[in-house]
This record gives structure tokens, C-alpha cells and sequence, in this order.
């Protein structure tokens, strides 16, 4: 590392720590004040207004609730990178007994968006300050509806986010909570899955379950169709390629002595290989109707293609893996296995060089251990300060790629 970019990195480093109780403090509105995907009218405003206040004056709305802005450093058209925090919170009833606990009944920051977003108008703040230190542009997107297909980054997108300028890459984080705060860790690749949804309904004739010969039973014929339906992944997928199809529900409605007209089915598919993707659905569709029709009944099988898989461009993120380590030290920055969740940063990474990493946020002292997506998930705030900081070093870091 040349003398001017350490300068610039412990520059980076002093403000992300000097500016990290306000980091926290936002991070604390925003978890006591959270709104459902494309709902975000209030954490919106409260973006803008952080970033008017921070000094950043180029600022549009995309998406209905989203923003991009800019920060431009010397030669602004010589670089672009951009970098993404999602808003939203998730339909979960707190837990939590802290005195930012969600204020909002049955809404919660339970998948750590308000550290996402938080850790952004940190990084921005801090970017703003040093923007006569590095050449370039910057791009601060903040999306809606990360939780909620379409994906808030598919409407980005269709609102030309990564449009005017165009980034030459871009790059996100997530809260782990699997993770001990303090580090990172990085994969570059393919890392996570394709989502889909899958909505099934078997119809055939109800009636008294002691008059079984005058039924067409959709109770016994959705069971088979949902043994037949795994071996779409035990036998016609490749071991090579990772997928999981899933049924997490199965409504019947009938009683012990009575069988419904029909059975009603949710599930979803993950995947991390395209052309195998849409192979896989052809097959769903062709099982599930020789099945359900075979044995007497319809069936309304539709497949709602979710999220694309999340590729990490190789290159953008070993320069980024390589700048982790040299704000934090290599023995705080991890390699990453794939993970079968999804997100729709995936949508930015088919579009541009992406880079999405994962912020350490665990600490068993603390009792802070619990997953995303739980009443009880919560982060380790220290967590922030290297949430804003790495944030904005990083984008300065790929802004000095020739």
C-alpha cells in the first residue's frame, strides 16, 4: 500500500470511529421506526434528509421509495463505482426488550436493513468529507422492497439506477450473524441461490371420508405429488449443482371425517445455475400434471420466478477482499461457502461487476446470537463502525483500479 492511500485509509478509519455513535443512532431509528417493503415513505425521508444534511446535494428519487445520490471527487467522470444499502423490514412481532424496539406492532428490522442503510449514510458521510482525496464518483443507492418480489433492485434498475453514470462496479453488504463482529467475509463467484416461488392448488371431488370410492381424495393425491416432485432434485439435478425445492405449506381444510375439494400447497425452489433453473420448472410442471392427473384430479401449478443467483465478479471482489484486509487485517476477513438464501442485490450483479460480502455482527458475550428473520435477531453495534468505514475504503480502494 502506496503512503497516500494508507493516509487516506487511517483518515477513513479515524472518521468511521469518530462518527460511529451517530452511525449507531440512525441505526437505532431506523430499527424502532421500520416499514414493510415498497412502504419505506418515512425511512425514505429520513434518508434524504441525513444526506441533505451531510452535504450532498444530488439526490433522486427511484423506485417510489428509493434514492440515488452522488459524491464527486476530482475528475468525476473517471471512475464510477456504486455502492447499495436495502430499507425494508419484515412482517415479525419484536422480541427484543430494548429501548429501540420496534414501535411499529408486527414489523420488524429482523434481516439487519437498518444497519445496512445506517452503514451507508456513515460510509457517505464519510465520503463527502474526503472527496478531495480521491477522483471519481461515487453512487449511494438506497432501494425498497428487498424482502418482497419483485425486488426493489429490479425496479432500481427499471428506473435506470445504474444509469447516468453508469458504474464500473458495485459493491454491498449484510449483516452475519454467524460471523463475530469485528470481521468480514467474501466469496467471489457464484455465492447465493436463485428464489422462486411455487403456488399449487390439487382440485378433485370432496365428500364423506368414510365413501372413499365415491371421492377423487386431493389429501392423497397432493402427497404423492409432493414425493414424486423431490426427485427433481435428488435424481434429475446434477450432484454438482446445489438446489433445494421446499414445501413449507399445505392447507387442506377438510376434518377427520372429511375430504376437501381441494388441497392448497406453497413451496420454493433455489437453484445456483440458470439453465438448470428452467429445466428444473419444466419438470415440476410435468410431474406434478402426470401425477395429479393421472390419479383423477387438476391441478393449478404456477412457478413465480424470484431473484436471479448472486454472482461476485471474481476480480472486483479480490481487489475487495485484498482492501478488507488491508483495513481490518487479514485475520479478520473470511472466505465464504455459497449460501442458499437469496437476494436481490443478484439482480445488480447480472448487470454490472458486483461485489457482496458479509458483515460480522455475532457476540455470544453479549447474547447476541440469534439468526435473521427471528423476533430475537439483533447485532452487536460495534459492528458499525466497520459497517461505514470498510464501506467507504473499499469504494475509494476500486475508484484507484486503472
Amino acid at each position: 500500500m502506496n503512503s497516500i492511500k494508507k493516509m487516506l485509509k487511517d483518515k477513513i478509519k479515524s472518521l468511521a470511529k469518530a462518527y460511529k455513535e451517530e452511525v449507531i443512532a440512525n441505526r437505532r431509528h431506523l430499527h424502532a421506526n421500520p416499514e414493510l417493503s415498497y412502504q419505506e415513505f418515512n425511512t425514505a425521508k429520513f434518508v434524504k434528509e441525513k444526506l441533505q444534511k451531510i452535504g450532498i446535494s444530488t439526490i433522486e428519487s427511484k423506485a417510489n421509495t428509493g434514492w440515488v445520490a452522488l459524491i464527486e471527487g476530482k475528475n468525476p467522470s473517471k471512475r464510477v463505482v456504486a455502492l447499495r444499502a436495502d430499507m425494508d423490514a419484515l412482517p415479525i412481532i419484536e422480541a427484543n426488550e430494548v429501548s429501540y424496539k420496534s414501535q411499529n406492532p408486527g414489523v420488524m428490522h429482523a434481516c439487519g436493513h437498518d444497519a445496512h442503510t445506517a452503514s451507508l449514510l456513515g460510509a457517505a458521510k464519510i465520503l463527502n468529507e474526503v472527496k478531495d482525496d480521491f477522483e471519481g464518483t461515487i453512487k449511494l443507492i438506497f432501494q425498497p422492497g428487498e424482502e418482497v418480489a419483485p425486488g426493489g433492485a429490479s425496479l432500481m434498475i427499471a428506473d435506470k439506477v445504474l444509469e447516468n453514470p453508469r458504474p464500473n462496479g458495485i459493491i454491498g453488504q449484510h449483516v452475519m450473524p454467524f460471523i463475530e463482529v469485528g470481521k468480514v467475509g467474501f466469496r467471489p463467484g457464484i455465492y447465493m441461490a436463485s428464489a422462486d416461488e411455487i403456488y399449487v392448488t390439487v382440485k378433485g371431488k370432496g365428500g364423506h371420508a368414510a365413501m372413499p370410492e365415491t371421492l377423487i381424495d386431493p389429501v392423497l393425491i397432493a402427497s404423492h405429488m409432493i414425493v414424486a416432485l423431490q426427485q427433481v432434485v435428488s435424481r434429475a439435478a446434477s450432484p454438482k449443482i446445489p438446489s433445494v425445492l421446499s414445501f413449507g405449506r399445505v392447507e387442506a381444510l377438510g376434518a377427520t371425517n372429511v375430504i376437501p375439494n381441494e388441497v392448497k400447497i406453497q413451496g420454493t425452489f433455489r437453484t445456483l445455475d440458470e439453465e438448470w433453473r428452467a429445466k428444473a420448472h419444466e419438470k415440476m410442471l410435468s410431474i406434478a400434471h402426470g401425477i395429479v392427473e393421472g390419479m383423477g384430479g387438476e391441478v393449478d401449478f404456477e412457478i413465480k420466478k424470484g431473484y436471479p443467483f448472486l454472482n461476485n465478479d471474481p476480480e472486483l471482489t479480490y481487489r475487495s477482499h485484498q482492501a478488507a484486509i488491508a483495513y481490518l487485517g487479514e485475520e479478520n476477513v473470511l472466505d465464504l461457502d455459497i449460501w442458499m438464501a437469496a437476494e436481490d442485490f443478484a439482480f445488480y450483479s447480472q448487470e454490472v461487476e458486483g461485489c457482496f460480502y458479509r458483515l460480522g455482527t455475532r457476540n455470544e458475550s453479549k447474547g447476541i446470537t440469534s439468526g435473521v428473520h427471528t423476533p430475537t435477531f439483533d447485532i452487536d453495534e460495534d459492528a458499525l463502525e466497520i459497517g461505514a468505514g470498510l464501506m467507504a475504503f473499499l469504494a475509494v480502494s476500486e475508484l484507484e483500479k486503472a
